[in-house]
């Protein structure tokens, strides 16, 4: 949710339209420093501010015990049913519940470290079993906790290491007195059985085991440009005024070459749909699993043992050194307000935490320096008119925005400073909306108390948990006003700048031999570097993400002098250029891409318009676009359809592909195959055969088959889901890699080891072009790859 919650937005248009024509006309041309000058009065506590406190209660950010044993019991109870990956998921949210001290919450990380020891992840078992210690676990249940240790231990190979828990568990026992209890006596079994264990391994210790899935990864080497940060020597840095800053190629490129490597200067989690409540009576707390259970939310590694936050419920990190380094950039502020940010929405977030790295001395430099008549920001093109015709050197690039005095551009908080915020191409009431939303963020952080922290003039340890003081009235501080302008400013920064982060999610219950993945958006970031790139249709790069880091690769030859081209949103492939055209209207231009021109000085319908199209129910020939009605081509058949009720039938066929997935989900193979079975029957009556929803269908079908164990049958429906994908997307797309992957996961586990083996090679060489040799999808293709080349020779012979 990039934007405030609904009622926020509803909340600040009723505020706008109450307001005086002249203070609104005054408020439409104001700057960025007047807005907030003149903002800082219209939030009124008895409307706007208590309206705000409402929606805030509505987040759940803070510690509630209470909901801490309702996960904790849900927890228990799937771990019953033996669900250990659902039930350590809410022990985890248990734990983030928790007091800070409590006792419970140890006992919320012990039981954790149960249900990762049975998932097998015994090194994180091993880490939660030390939390638990360290946060006051019951001495009396202790004793099970260290056998668990100690089993970890030993499936680990650390025999000394199980051989000393297993001492230390005695000697507790001895300590503590005779046990006659059935839970003591199995305790005692327990111990007993380990120490056999690990007497038989240290008397015939197993061969060493040859890791043949812990393949090297290349390291990708590129000579770094000295001007542009992260980036390839094969780029330069241009500027005119028409295309604004922007990357050329300054030399031949290829197809997988690494043009550019960069760290987002700031990136925050996107939240999950589930923190946000209606108003009720009734307390309930949701289960379902978010991108803000499953993430670091500073390094946006993958969790599986979650560190909370000490002070809040939302914040979950990867490790202490994770959730030690947020607190000391960021966090310490942020804590408090998280229900706040929540509601206001991700972009104010990004622009709070913006902010808060940059540092208050940084900030004032920059938002004084945007007050000099001289240096005005947001006319960039006529201060830097002159370094268009400029030589590409270091010191023709000296004037362009955002680079230092030696002319380089780094990712910097000055060059996101100088990100075009297009103050004056906003509508006002949005600005309006941006300006209320800040001021409200900055007059919380007063009021709490946090402003010294903001401003960097108290250090770290005197803000060890979060601080709220009494609440004080009046106006912002100066300090604060600059504060709030710079947020400002990044916020209107963000509809054209932020960039979102992306990751390849499995998609449905995870268990299954052939994993579906899509791309899933995590976090909203600012990349400096990476916002040089101007938006094309059709573009010649491609982004993949870890963690916070963006890797930017060719996604086909480039020629020198050729611009680097990046696609905001809508490609070619997969809409029409007037959708296309709408879409990119927030962007504040009118797309002139060569894919775009094309398509709009061409007389024939664009690939999409007729691969999409509808067809004929009656004989099935392609159906000619009208605006309410249309016919068929057949001249024969002749027959008129209206637009609405094709529509309409082609939602209630997503909607039983919905159910059939659901099917699926439940373990309902049977019922899944003939629900997808007809929807494809369906679908050929009115679809065309190359609509990219049949093409889905064959996916869907192939993943069901799979589920059963039916190799051949689900290769046969995957090929013609590649064969529909690839007339939309292209023989080398990105979207091709994803279903070759898929195909060779099917090929391997059908034992088809030659088509597996072909299958395999082309999506390699399809998906190191896009995500590079060290994406996780390599070397999955690899492992897949040295295990069928290791077979016997006799297997090899037979298929």
């Amino acid at each position: 949710m990039a934007l405030p919650v609904e009622e926020w937005r509803l909340c600040a248009a009723r505020c706008w339209a109450a307001l005086e024509p002249a203070l609104r006309e005054r408020l439409t041309a104001a700057s960025l420093h007047d807005a907030v000058r003149l903002g800082c009065g219209l939030l009124r506590p008895e409307a706007e501010v208590a309206i705000l406190r409402r929606l805030c209660r509505r987040a759940r950010a803070s510690k509630e015990p209470a909901a801490a044993r309702f996960y904790r019991e849900e927890g228990n109870r799937l771990f019953g049913r033996c669900h250990y990956g659902a039930a350590a998921r809410l022990y985890s949210q248990a734990a983030s519940h928790e007091l800070p001290g409590s006792p419970e919450v140890s006992v919320c990380f012990a039981n954790r470290s149960a249900a990762l020891f049975h998932l097998g992840c015994f090194e994180v078992c091993l880490e939660d079993i030390a939390r638990a210690e360290s946060h006051g676990y019951p001495d009396r249940l202790l004793p099970k906790v260290l056998l668990r240790k100690a089993e970890c231990l030993l499936c680990l190979g650390r025999l000394q290491d199980a051989a000393d828990t297993l001492s230390v568990v005695e000697n507790k026992i001895a300590v503590d007195g005779i046990m006659t209890s059935p839970t003591h006596q199995t305790l005692l079994k327990k111990l007993s059985q380990l120490k056999i264990k690990i007497h038989e391994k240290e008397s015939c210790p197993e061969p060493a085991r040859e890791a043949h899935g812990d393949i090297q990864r290349k390291l990708e080497i590129w000579e770094e440009n000295d001007s542009i940060s992260g980036a390839s020597s094969s780029l330069s840095l241009n500027f005119d005024t028409e295309r604004g800053r922007h990357l050329v190629a300054s030399q031949d490129i290829l197809p997988g070459q690494g043009l550019l490597k960069e760290e987002a200067f700031v990136s925050v989690l996107c939240p999950g749909e589930s923190l946000f409540l209606q108003d009720s009576s009734e307390t309930v707390w949701d289960t379902r699993v978010t991108n803000a259970d499953l993430y670091c939310h500073r390094c946006l590694r993958q969790l599986l043992a979650s560190v909370p936050c000490r002070g809040c419920s939302y914040a979950k990190y990867c490790s202490q050194n994770c959730a030690d380094v947020a607190w000391e950039q960021y966090h310490r502020t942020e804590c408090s307000l998280g229900a706040l940010l929540l509601t206001l929405g991700v972009f104010c977030h990004v622009a709070l935490r913006t902010v808060l790295l940059a540092g208050f001395a940084e900030v004032r430099r920059l938002v004084e320096w945007s007050h000099d008549g001289d240096k005005d920001l947001q006319n960039p093109e006529a201060r830097c008119r002159h370094v268009s015709e400029a030589p590409d050197t270091r010191a023709g690039t000296r004037g362009i925005p955002g680079c230092n005095d030696n002319g380089q551009y780094q990712s910097s908080y000055q060059a996101v400073f100088n990100l075009l915020p297009h103050t004056e191409k906003h509508s006002p009431e949005h600005k309006f909306l941006c300006m209320l939303s800040v001021v409200a963020i900055c007059k919380q952080l007063q009021e709490a108390g946090l402003e010294a922290a903001v401003l960097n003039q108290e250090s770290s340890e005197k803000w060890s948990k979060p601080k709220t003081c009494e609440k004080t009235s009046g106006a912002l501080s100066p300090e604060l006003k600059t504060m709030a302008e710079a947020m400002l400013r990044h916020v209107l920064q963000l509809q054209c700048n932020a960039q979102a982060i992306t990751v390849m999610q499995e998609s449905g219950s995870g268990d299954s031999a052939v994993v579906n993945k899509k791309p899933v958006r995590l976090a909203t970031a600012f990349f400096p570097v990476l916002s040089l790139l101007n938006h094309s249709c059709c573009p010649n790069i491609s982004v993949s993400f870890s963690g916070t880091a963006a890797t930017v690769r060719a996604s086909q030859p480039i020629p020198s002098g050729q611009e680097i081209f990046h696609c905001y949103g809508p490609h070619q492939c997969r809409m029409r250029v007037a959708e296309r055209q709408q879409l990119l209207s927030q962007y504040f231009f009118e797309c002139r891409c060569q894919a775009c021109l094309d398509e709009l000085e061409s007389d024939v319908k664009s690939v999409v318009s007729m691969r999409n199209s509808f067809c004929c129910p009656s004989c099935r020939a392609p159906m000619q676009v009208g605006e309410d009605m249309l016919c068929c081509s057949n001249e024969v058949c002749a027959i008129s359809v209206s637009r609405e009720s094709l529509s309409c039938r082609l939602q209630d066929l997503q909607q039983q592909i919905k159910e059939g997935l659901e099917l699926l989900r439940d373990r309902k193979a049977d019922q899944a195959i003939k629900t997808l079975l007809k929807c494809q029957m369906d679908a050929g009556n009115f679809l065309s055969p190359e609509h990219l929803l049949m093409g889905e269908m064959e996916d869907h079908l192939a993943q069901v088959y799979a589920t059963l164990g039916k190799w051949q049958e689900a290769a046969r429906h995957l090929e013609r889901s590649i064969e529909i994908v690839e007339m939309h997307h292209g023989p080398s797309s990105v979207e091709i890699g994803h279903e070759l992957f898929k195909l060779a996961q099917i090929l391997f586990n059908g034992f088809a080891v030659s088509e597996a083996l072909s299958t395999i090679q082309r999506a390699e060489e399809i998906l190191s072009v896009h995500c590079g040799p060290q994406s996780t999808q390599i070397q999955e293709l690899q492992e897949m790859k040295t295990c069928l080349s290791e077979l016997p020779r006799s297997i090899l012979q037979r298929t």
